[in-house]
């Protein structure tokens, strides 16, 4: 917008210029023309008074006079008689007088011809003939029965100080167009950076706020309607805000007033368990207490997803290759419990850096890889691919060798309680997947599910990269609880 503001400056600044420049410039030209013309045309005009008086003494003046004309100016004179002779000696002749057409008019019908070389400036000389008639009334018009042509005068007047005046002209006006326009494009930046300035604010805003920085305000400042905007946008930033707030108030909460009486709960149920030998009671306590199990989890998995879609921390750029390494490191021994290989696979030494809120891709490879441990069969291998696709995206994937879903139910997997039939059963909140897809998309990325190589299941994030250093990951300790 600035550039284009700054471009319709110098615009308008040039087309005033060239409204008012190149007209005075051209008026200026026609008058040096006309002055030049003037002047050869006058000096022409004596002369053949001279050469008319037809005696001595002015034909000594003439020549006098056609001398210091060429001492002075870049002018030379020229005189024939009427017979194609010379008239004065010490003068030149025209270069063949019989077949010069000028020569011809001004010697058969009194014709003054005027020559400039060229119809658009002017040629390198301006040649200028007038006609002499004999007498004191010399070269008053055409030829009478009283009046007769004796002869004719020619200048030739160089033009070369008449084209440096006239570069004089327009190369002033040039440098001076181009000084303004110089001018202009400065100050048409600082004015375009001036109003300009209040949308910057106001994009630096939606910018950070979009990044999840809840606290990001514009100053009101700028036009009237900026201002109406900035208050406008600032109020519901506020208001966002304080919703927001409000939604943490209540997770905190939930989690103190739902997991202690679950708690409780359990604990009862335990030391009913422990004080009852009829085997029947005992069947029904133990799966009271998986019930309560269960809900615990779906509560955790609720109070994870409640505080993933109340996120307000700014993405940071992360090594994602570092962050992953320290995951499976996390999760390797769980996995050796049950025989399954962890591998890990990258195309480069250091990996892309990506752009994730804190703790973000830790809960979503926890989440990730409790699914594909959970499935895996014994001596399994989950598949784990880090790289970069593209300069603006990094691509993580989680391979397992599971039963892998239909496309019916890979279109499910990310509704909230939807919980698929795993090896070890139907275990888990229907939550962990729904995590992960808030979190990816809170960041900015996208995850899909598709079918693995050889069968299993291959779950695909894309995220986006960082232009920052990556920032060193330290380790977690032991793989969370994650719903199903």
């Amino acid at each position: 917008m600035i550039k284009r503001l700054i471009v319709s400056y110098v615009a308008l600044v040039a087309v005033a210029l060239a409204a008012f420049t190149v007209p005075v410039a051209f008026t200026l030209t026609a008058q040096l023309r006309g002055d030049t013309e003037e002047s050869v045309r006058r000096e022409a005009t004596t002369m053949a008074l001279l050469l008319g008086d037809g005696d001595e003494p002015a034909r000594q003046a003439l020549a006098r006079m056609a001398g210091a004309y060429a001492d002075e100016t870049p002018g030379t004179v020229e005189v024939v008689a009427a017979d194609g002779r010379s008239a004065v000696p010490p003068l030149p002749l025209p270069a063949s007088p019989a077949g010069d057409r000028a020569i011809g008019d001004a010697l058969r019908r009194g014709v003054t011809t005027v020559d400039w070389g060229s119809r658009l400036v002017w040629g390198p000389e301006l040649v200028l003939t007038v006609p002499v008639y004999e007498g004191r009334h010399a070269a008053r018009g055409p030829a009478g029965e009283e009046e007769r042509i004796v002869g004719a005068v020619r200048i030739r007047y160089a033009t070369a100080d008449l084209t440096d005046r006239l570069w004089r002209i327009w190369g002033f006006r040039a440098i001076l167009a181009i000084g303004v326009l110089a001018v202009a494009a400065g100050l048409g930046a600082v004015v375009a950076r001036l109003l300009t300035k209040p949308l910057r604010q106001l994009n630096d805003m939606a910018s950070r706020f979009g990044d999840g920085d809840l606290t990001a305000r514009s100053p009101v400042t700028g036009p009237r309607e900026t201002r109406t905007l900035a208050r406008t946008l600032n109020q519901g930033a506020e208001r966002l805000d304080t919703l927001v707030a409000s939604q943490r108030i209540f997770v905190a909460d939930a989690s103190h007033q739902l997991r202690t009486p679950l708690t409780a709960l359990r604990l009862a149920l335990d030391n009913i368990a422990d004080g009852v030998d009829d085997d029947f009671v005992r069947e029904d306590v133990d799966q009271a207490t998986a019930e309560v199990v269960r809900m615990s989890r779906l509560v955790s998995g609720l109070l994870v997803l409640a505080r993933a879609e109340a996120k307000v921390a700014a993405p940071e750029p992360l090594a994602l290759r570092e962050l992953v390494e320290d995951r499976l490191n996390v999760w390797r021994p769980a996995a050796d419990e049950r025989g399954v290989t962890i591998a890990f696979t990258g195309t480069a030494e250091e990996g892309p850096r990506v752009l994730a809120g804190p703790g973000n891709l830790d809960q979503v490879l926890d989440n990730i890889l409790s699914n594909a441990l959970e499935v895996s069969p014994d001596r399994g291998t989950i598949t784990v691919r880090v790289e970069a696709c593209g300069p603006e995206e990094a691509v993580l994937e989680v391979l397992d060798q599971g039963p892998g879903m239909s496309a019916a139910e890979q279109a499910r997997a990310f509704d909230r309680f939807w919980r698929g039939q795993g090896l070890t059963g139907r275990t888990g909140s229907g939550l962990g997947l729904a995590i992960v897809k808030q979190l990816v998309t809170d960041d900015g990325g996208r995850v899909a599910l598709r079918d693995a190589p050889g069968g299993g299941l291959c779950v695909r994030i894309g995220l986006r990269t960082a232009a920052e250093g990556p920032r060193r990951i330290s380790p977690r300790p032991g793989p969370p609880r994650s719903g199903g």
